[in-house]
Parts: structure tokens; C-alpha cells; sequence
């Protein structure tokens, strides 16, 4: 349900409120029960749910069955923003979730929207968000985020680090690592058979030679050689102005997706063209995750005004994936 404080519970109602999603696949909520049928009465939509408190999950009949974690209060309309008890709610939602997934209880794991914030005052500021926490959970070490849009598919090298840090950090694993993911997820969940990624470049006009920054020529080219010999076909590094622009979906599509090597590089041309329809999905993991691209917007919480649309895009690419998994076992 992420931040009780947030758009979270709104956008969980509204988007399972759609009996086309509802018709494919059976949920389970890990939140609030009082807090979401409260929103669902406010957003005057008919959600058949189930309660039961989180201590007893299991596999359930039901359509939609909410796991009640009421040791945690309600947040109040003056408490619309970050805080301890928000984090710590989340964070007991997002872990009582990874457990049911480990488990085996559930299929398929889709975040609403968390304050980093609230984890970080709740103690928990070793996690900048879900990815890395998925990723200590699960014992993994390569994870990288895509974004999906009907027009364009991105994945990130770097997530959530200061535009400062990026020349510390940036390195040939760090930028083969994505490539690698995206090849994987592209021929195992999107079914390209031979996928075509394109790879931007660290700095305008992808370096233009050395003369704007070396880190084209001393970490991306490797990468993408590296990618090579592993048999991926990835080009590049190209200007991030343009790369972008020969990814999108056509008959002069060029690329599959995109690699981009910080986070705003990557979002800004997702969220501009499909804002409404962008997902996230962790690469890299034994498991299905997805989440909606946008935030908490804590600004208009309560207030019946989120929408709801790339949630349902979010929980429907899980359902997806989900049974694009189950036909291959």
C-alpha cells in the first residue's frame, strides 16, 4: 500500500476497483484495512474486500483480501507528509510482502509509492528505496530498474545517487551490468528474440571525442565491447539528445531500449512521453516486482484526486509477466 501517508491506498482502490484487472488475477493487499476502505467509500467505488490481519497469510479465494497490519494508526489530514510512523508502516508492509513472495504465497509483488524520507527517520536510511532493499532481501548484487511505456523502454546504470558522485562511481560493471539485465528481461519477459540497445552516452554529445569528459571512451565503450563478446547487441555510447528518439516504438524504431547512465537521463524523456502509463520493473531479481513511476505526491493525498493509471499499468504488466512465468515452468 507504501506510505499511508500518501496517494498509495487511492490508487490501490481505484486501479482494483477495475473488474478487467480484477477478472485476470486474484490480490492481496498488504496496508490498512480501515484506511482503504475508508478511500474506497470516498472515491465511491465498489470493492468487494477481504480482511484478515497480516499474521495469518495464506493463499486466498478471494477477489481481494486486504492483511491488516492495525498496529499502526491512521495518518491524519495534518499529517500528510514524511514521518517516522509512515516509514515504519511501509516498511512492514514491503517486508510482510517479500516474505509472502520467498514464501511462495503470492505470484507477483507491485509497490505503491514509499517516502525515502520517512524510511530514512524510521531508520532504515541504508535503503534509498525499494530496489536496494528488494535487493539485500533476496541476496542479490546486480538489480537494475526499467521503465516500460507502450512508446519506450529504459533502464537505468546509476539510481539514486548525486549527480557528484556519478565520476566515483561510474564504472565498466556499472554500465554492463544494465545492458546485461536488459538483454535478459527482453528476451525472457517481452519475448525479442535478438533485442537492440542503445547505450547514451555520460556527456553531451556522448563525450564528442574526449572533448567534454572521458568517461565514454574509459568505461562505456568497454562495457559495450564486454556486451559484445557476451553476444548482446548493444551500440554506442550515442548523445542522450537523440538516442532516445531511435528507441521509440515504429517502423524506424532502432533500439528495444535504452540505457541510461543516471536517473534523470532515463526519466525524463519516460515520464514526458507516458507518465500515465510508465512502470517500473527490478531487473535482476529471482522475482516480479513493479511499481508506478511517479511518488507519494503527499500534496494531494486525502484528497481523491490521484489517478490511478500507471498503478493499474504496473499491476497489470505484473500479471503479465507473472503468466508469461507459469506457461515456462
Amino acid at each position: 500500500m507504501g506510505d499511508p501517508a500518501g496517494v498509495g491506498a487511492e490508487i490501490v482502490v481505484k486501479a482494483l476497483a477495475e473488474p478487467s484487472l480484477r477478472r485476470q488475477a486474484r490480490f492481496v493487499v498488504f496496508g490498512l484495512a480501515e484506511q482503504l476502505a475508508y478511500t474506497a467509500d470516498q472515491a465511491e467505488t465498489s470493492l468487494p474486500i477481504f480482511r484478515d490481519r497480516h499474521e495469518n497469510i495464506r493463499r486466498y479465494p478471494h477477489d481481494v483480501a486486504v492483511l491488516d497490519y492495525d498496529e499502526f494508526s491512521l495518518p491524519s489530514v495534518q499529517s500528510r507528509g514524511p514521518s517516522r510512523i509512515g516509514g515504519a508502516a511501509s516498511m512492514a508492509f514491503c517486508e510482510g510482502a517479500i516474505d509472502a513472495l520467498k514464501g511462495g504465497l503470492i505470484d507477483a509483488l507491485v509497490t505503491a509509492p514509499i517516502a525515502k524520507k520517512s524510511w530514512a527517520m524510521a531508520g532504515f536510511r541504508r535503503f534509498p528505496g525499494h530496489t536496494e532493499l528488494l535487493a539485500e532481501k533476496f541476496n542479490v548484487r546486480n538489480v537494475a530498474m526499467m521503465f516500460v511505456a507502450p512508446q519506450l523502454r529504459v533502464v537505468l546504470a546509476t539510481i539514486h545517487n548525486a549527480i557528484a558522485e556519478l565520476r566515483n562511481l561510474f564504472t565498466i560493471g556499472r554500465v554492463f551490468t544494465p545492458i546485461d539485465l536488459a538483454d535478459r528481461a527482453l528476451r525472457e519477459w517481452f519475448g525479442i528474440a535478438r533485442p537492440r540497445i542503445g547505450v547514451c552516452g555520460l556527456n553531451p554529445h556522448a563525450g564528442e571525442g574526449g572533448q567534454f569528459g572521458d568517461e565514454e571512451a574509459r568505461v562505456i565503450d568497454p562495457a559495450i565491447v564486454m556486451a559484445a563478446e557476451a553476444g548482446i547487441d548493444a551500440t554506442g555510447p550515442w548523445p542522450a539528445d537523440t538516442v532516445f528518439l531511435k528507441a521509440l516504438d515504429g517502423p524506424d524504431q532502432k533500439f528495444d531500449c535504452v540505457i541510461a547512465m543516471y536517473h534523470d537521463q532515463g526519466l525524463l524523456p519516460i515520464k514526458l512521453l507516458a507518465w500515465r502509463e510508465a512502470v517500473n520493473v527490478t531487473l535482476g531479481l529471482p522475482v516480479i516486482r513493479t511499481s508506478p513511476d511517479h511518488g507519494t505526491a503527499f500534496d494531494i493525498a486525502g484528497k481523491n484526486k490521484a489517478d490511478p493509471s500507471s498503478m493499474t499499468h504496473a499491476i497489470q504488466l505484473a500479471i503479465d509477466l507473472a503468466n508469461r512465468r507459469a506457461r515456462k515452468v
